[in-house]
């Protein structure tokens, strides 16, 4: 289960902000996986001033309207499957809201099971072998 922060300009407007979230979302069933009703994208604004970037790091052309992708999730896809990802997203942003790829920076923390708890207070492994469990 990915869980994704997005940071975007304070301005972006909401349906926007929205076609980024599907898009993120999309882009992760289609290029890893993920099962469809795994969303969770927790959106931020940042004001003028509140996010410093190079404009020209790495040789990518960047405007003031970047859009900054934290994806957290279980460790284990191979470097073809985020490469897929990355292309997906940016891909979809472009497409769905008009976000340039330049613009489109995403950075991902690998974890475990043992990492996570994602309702009541309970270790997410427990309800993984609950679901797994004969019965």
């Amino acid at each position: 289960m990915p869980f994704i922060r997005t940071h975007v300009p304070q301005d972006t407007p909401a349906a926007t902000r929205t076609a980024i979230v599907q898009g993120v979302h999309q882009a992760l069933v289609d290029s890893i996986g993920m099962p469809p009703d795994e969303l969770f994208n927790l959106v931020a604004g940042y004001a003028p001033g509140e996010f410093a970037c190079s404009r020209t790091f790495n040789g990518v052309a960047r405007s003031d309207r970047v859009v900054v992708l934290e994806i957290t999730l279980r460790r284990g896809r191979s470097d073809a499957m985020k490469r897929a990802l990355y292309a997906a997203i940016a891909h979809n942003l472009h497409t769905l809201a008009g976000v340039a790829p330049a613009d489109v920076f995403i950075f991902l923390h690998e974890n475990d099971y043992s990492d996570w708890s994602v309702g009541h207070g309970r270790f997410a492994m427990d309800l993984v072998q609950q679901r797994v469990a004969p019965g």
